[in-house]
């Protein structure tokens, strides 16, 4: 008996949610024409070459756009060039051409990546003179090679074999 109410109030609560989702696209909308199923089903308006057609018009519809909507009704020929732009407008943002259009943000990651790089850097100059401790004195060339003079006089891991051999 327990299980068969909580599935009822499960289910009721699913149906109120599905409604306030719906209201809430009307709010985020207004009062734009939804022409089309859209990319996801949403209601959503976005500039995309690989989907073209958006589920909303761009604008929301005035006098002008809805006058311009009845004679379009009409003769396509009767139309001014203008008044063709207008429509366009009115339901997409972009033309192809102006959504491939350089838009020039490579600048801004190139300039965020050298300026990480030159970051990391100072970090790294700062740390080598502030934090790590000097090198052991082993390590200048005086040392070192009066330590490959030492390996070949003790005669230090000799190689032998078919490899040593002239």
């Amino acid at each position: 008996m327990a299980g068969k109410v909580l599935a009822t109030r499960l289910l009721q609560c699913s149906r109120v949610q599905n409604t306030a989702g719906m209201c809430t696209y009307a709010n985020k909308i207004g009062n734009r024409e939804v022409v089309c199923y859209g990319m996801n089903g949403d209601p959503t308006y976005i500039d995309r070459v690989d989907f073209p057609m958006p589920a909303i018009r761009y604008k929301e519809p005035t006098a002008d756009i809805q006058a311009l909507r009845e004679k379009e009704k009409g003769d396509w020929k009767k139309l001014s060039i203008d008044e063709k732009k207008a429509l366009y407008r009115a339901s997409f943002c972009q033309t192809f051409a102006e959504i491939n259009a350089p838009t020039g943000e490579w600048k801004s990651i190139i300039g965020w990546a050298l300026f990480g790089s030159s970051l990391s850097l100072w970090i790294f100059m700062a740390m080598k003179k502030y934090v790590y401790p000097p090198l052991p004195v082993t390590f200048d060339e005086e040392h070192q090679l009066a330590q490959l003079d030492r390996i070949i006089k003790l005669d230090m891991n000799p190689i032998d074999g078919i490899s040593a051999r002239k």
